[in-house]
Parts: C-alpha cells; structure tokens; sequence
C-alpha cells in the first residue's frame, strides 16, 4: 500500500508531505515494515536444524 494518493482529513494535504501530526503518523503506519530476516540467517537456521535432527536421528538408531 502507497500513500501517495491519500488526503489528510484534518489537514486536507497529501499524506506524503505530512504536514500535521496525523499525517506523519498515518505515513509511518503505512510505510511501517517489520524486521527483515536476511536469507543468510534463513539459511543457517535450516543448517542447524537439519543437523540436530540428523544428530538425534543417529543417537535413536544406536
């Protein structure tokens, strides 16, 4: 979602410019994103997971 096209209803500006307090607060709720997971991480995740099944795997069979 963009707000490129929104209009504050206190202020009648576009939302982009944020020229009141709820403006600016209506652009940081849309443009707010949660942290990012790079795939790195992902992939060291996996790593790991994949090690400890294949440990307990082999510590069952014997």
């Amino acid at each position: 979602m963009s707000c490129e096209h929104l209009i504050c209803a206190r202020c009648s500006g576009p939302v982009v410019e944020g020229r009141c307090p709820t403006c600016r607060a209506a652009r940081a709720q849309v443009h707010h994103h949660g942290p990012a997971v790079s795939p790195a991480v992902i992939l060291i995740a996996l790593v790991l997971a994949f090690a400890l099944a294949m440990g307990l795997a082999l510590q069952h069979l014997s």
